[in-house]
């Protein structure tokens, strides 16, 4: 890994850092005004900053290998440095003076995972301005300038969710969330359980397009049910008159929603959580249509096995990372027994949670 000072020539003068998250419950929900019940996870995107020796932003990427010379006034950027350069334009669209920055991002978020790199990395871009400059921002207005940096430059119209729970979550909570009012609390994982996240090793290739599609879906089923959003139907029965496949897409966003919500009315166990996250899938794969043939294979093997409580893919879908409710102390072992269940089938799955085992040889 190339240094700060090795690619700077100097010291940086903070650092700040952001995790990944892992959305447990409360899938494409947030972008209706849902609810959703993301956690945060230990793989983290690191930001050291420094103010830049000559009159250009400067950011390098350790992950990439890649290196950026620019002015704020560059009218496009690609790759992360598009995240970053965004992180920027907001603070001074809100009335921040930044002189030139040098920025070395290095990170252990699984990139195409569904693990939120790109909100961690934004999170953490944020934060290390925020302690350079001395800026007054609190962790929620962070998130919010994330998420508009994501929309604004990175053009990818995300809900809040990412944002939130990379700038507000731990390892140690569920954070529960309301994306239209941005109430929230931290709550524990059901009693005896711990989360296993596996990588399928599936790109999400075409989970942009599809994610675009949906919301229009999604924002087309509101309309014809004259409200402002999804979030505001709570009888599933008011969706079915709509025309396929819209009824589908609906039916989705209304039941997860109640997932959610039956999820932390506090007197629910490990059984019942999981078998939430089964439901979920199942949702996602048939009314959704999210989901893979791996994703599928991947979740099928997770759930059967003995100490799950239930398990669901996790992301936009059409790849990425599923998550399993596990007894706890048996994540590891069930981690491995499954992964090796499923590449056995010539897939290339990853553990990620719990991270000791992701150093386990395939």
């Amino acid at each position: 890994m190339a240094s700060f000072q090795k690619i700077f020539g100097r010291k940086s003068l903070v650092h700040a850092c952001a995790p990944g998250r892992v959305n447990l419950l409360g899938e494409h929900t947030d972008y209706n005004d849902g609810y959703v019940l993301p956690t945060a996870i230990p793989q983290r995107t690191v930001v050291e900053a420094g103010y830049s020796v000559d009159d250009y932003h400067h950011f390098y990427a350790d992950k990439l290998d890649a290196y950026l010379t620019c002015t704020t006034e560059a009218e496009e950027t690609a790759g992360f440095a598009s995240y970053v350069v965004g992180c920027i334009k907001v603070l001074e669209h809100h009335g921040h003076r930044i002189a030139p920055v040098s920025i070395h991002v290095s990170s252990t978020v699984p990139i195409g995972s569904g693990l939120s790199s790109s909100a961690a990395l934004e999170v953490a871009v944020l934060r290390a301005l925020r302690e350079l400059l001395g800026l007054e921002i609190d962790d929620v207005r962070i998130a919010q300038y994330a998420q508009q940096a994501e929309i604004e430059y990175a053009h990818v119209n995300c809900g809040i969710m990412d944002q939130m729970a990379s700038s507000l979550a731990d390892t140690a909570h569920m954070l529960f969330l309301d994306t239209r009012t941005l109430e929230r609390r931290l709550l524990p994982l059901p009693e005896g359980t711990e989360l296993i996240v596996i990588d399928s090793g599936v790109p999400r290739t075409l989970a942009g397009s599809a994610y675009n599609d949906r919301r229009a879906e999604c924002e087309a089923a509101a309309e014809l049910l004259e409200v402002k959003a999804l979030r505001d139907v709570s009888n599933i029965a008011q969706v079915e008159r709509l025309p396929a496949p819209l009824a589908q897409r609906a039916r989705h966003v209304v039941s997860e929603n109640n997932r959610v919500l039956e999820a932390v009315d506090g007197t629910i166990d490990a059984v019942h959580f999981g078998a939430l996250m089964n439901a979920s899938h199942a949702s996602l794969r048939d009314d959704f249509m999210v989901s893979t043939e791996a994703l599928d294979m991947l979740v099928d093997i997770m759930q059967s096995h003995k100490d799950v409580f239930g398990a669901r893919l996790t992301g936009a879908g059409f790849g990425g990372a599923c998550v399993a409710l596990s007894k706890a102390g048996a994540g590891l072992k069930a981690a491995a027994a499954i992964r090796k269940s499923y590449n056995r089938s010539g897939q290339s799955g990853d553990i990620l949670v719990p991270v000791k085992a992701s150093t386990t040889k395939k």
